[in-house]
């Protein structure tokens, strides 16, 4: 396991620990969690980013809800 140390400012301090305080998570733990919100918001814009590109190329279709009956 890793240890990483980080200097905050004075600003940046009061930040994380007002953070802490409001999701009620110690400062390593917010930082943690704070790191996997990144994360997983570049994932989530990188498989929108390759959507549009696929829909650049060839455009959605949508189906009426009308038209899925009539086919049943």
């Amino acid at each position: 396991m890793a240890v990483i140390s980080v200097r905050l400012n004075d600003e940046e301090e009061k930040m994380v620990a007002f953070l802490s305080a409001q999701f009620e998570k110690d400062k390593s733990s917010l930082i943690k969690y704070s790191l996997k919100e990144m994360y997983e918001d570049f994932m989530d814009n990188k498989v929108i980013d390759q959507f549009e590109e696929k829909e650049k190329e060839s455009p959605l279709s949508f189906v009426s809800a009308e038209d899925i009956l009539k086919t049943l």
